[in-house]
């Protein structure tokens, strides 16, 4: 059986990248994920991990708190003890795929260059419009 978990969610902190002992790159970021509506609403915090090679590019410099992304990975869940002496649940998604969605988030970026930060936009191609009479001859 697969363990495959996909979702879209918002950036709850810029991501950050440490090195094993080994040397392989480790990218973590925390995401937040919306459940429910109304007053049943909830925010599920899950963590982020991508190794290796794709943590090692420059994914960590768009991951900014406030981006929108998808997700999708293999879900594992911890339990643990929190200071107050609860047991507390932690969720952990080892990523296959972390896509940016949405506009990119300005606010958060750190970089002087206001060039950089716009997103690029696309315009529309030159479409010329035909105004013809409606004719009612049907030629077939």
């Amino acid at each position: 059986m697969s363990n495959v978990f996909s979702f879209t969610g918002t950036v709850g902190r810029d991501a950050e990248v440490r090195y094993a002992p080994s040397g392989m790159a480790i990218l973590n970021v925390t995401v937040a994920n919306n459940i429910g509506f109304g007053d049943k609403q909830q925010t599920l915090w899950i963590r982020v991990v991508l190794f290796g090679k794709r943590a090692e590019g420059q994914l960590q410099n768009y991951l900014k708190k406030g981006q929108q992304v998808f997700v999708s990975g293999e879900l594992s869940q911890s339990e643990y003890t929190g200071n107050d002496g609860t047991t507390k649940t932690s969720l952990e998604l080892n990523a296959n795929i972390i896509d940016l969605i949405g506009k990119r988030n300005e606010a958060g970026s750190s970089s002087g260059n206001t060039r950089e930060q716009q997103a690029p936009t696309r315009q529309a191609p030159n479409v010329e419009t035909y105004d013809a009479p409606y004719d009612d001859d049907i030629p077939f």
